[in-house]
């Protein structure tokens, strides 16, 4: 009974107990990804001001729990970024980056040069890019600073996504596509 009760709680992307009002269009879905997946825009996350109880179904200004039946949206919630979940993926708002991010925010660092969240492995050891990750992957050309992939820093200090790296390792490709460096350390 649980398991089928969180599963009427969910979209492809999270877990949550309520659905997010889009202001650009009007239309109700569970996350902004739903959202951009279906429309041709996409959702400002910070622009969203109210969302849809999915336990009593009432419409409301955003909070982190229904004023109606009082149910908590997610076990996770930050209301800048409109962002609610209950599945622990060591989330964590980074005011750097101005969204939330995985991965515990012990585990990452804002470099401010770089103007993205990185490894702490890489504090001190790295080549800062100025405004790095505010350009698209040079491969599938998709948004690098809000993506959910992981992300590849090769030793020239470009930014791609991991699994675009791997595919170009694959088909023999070994050279950045930006400066033509080698990707060999």
């Amino acid at each position: 009974m649980a398991a089928a009760l969180s599963c009427a709680f969910r979209c492809n992307h999270y877990q949550r107990k309520c659905k997010l009002v889009t202001p650009c269009c009007n239309k109700i879905y569970t996350c902004r990804l739903c959202h951009d997946e279906q429309e041709s825009h996409t959702l400002n996350r910070k622009a969203v001001k109210e969302v849809v109880c999915m336990v009593c179904g009432e419409r409301q200004d955003v909070r982190y729990n229904c004023y109606s039946c009082e149910v908590k949206f997610g076990k996770y919630y930050c209301l800048e970024c409109n962002l609610f979940d209950d599945e622990d993926k060591g989330q964590f708002h980074c005011e750097g980056c101005g969204i939330c991010r995985v991965g515990g925010g012990d585990n990452f660092f804002h470099c401010d040069v770089c103007n993205m969240c990185l490894s702490i492995g890489m504090l001190g050891n790295h080549k800062c890019v100025e405004n790095r990750s505010h350009t698209d992957c040079p491969i599938c050309m998709e948004d690098m600073h809000s993506s959910r992939s992981n992300l590849h820093i090769p030793k020239c200090g470009h930014l791609l996504h991991e699994t675009c790296f791997q595919n170009m390792d694959k088909a023999g490709h070994k050279l950045c596509p930006i400066c033509k460096d080698s990707f060999k350390v």
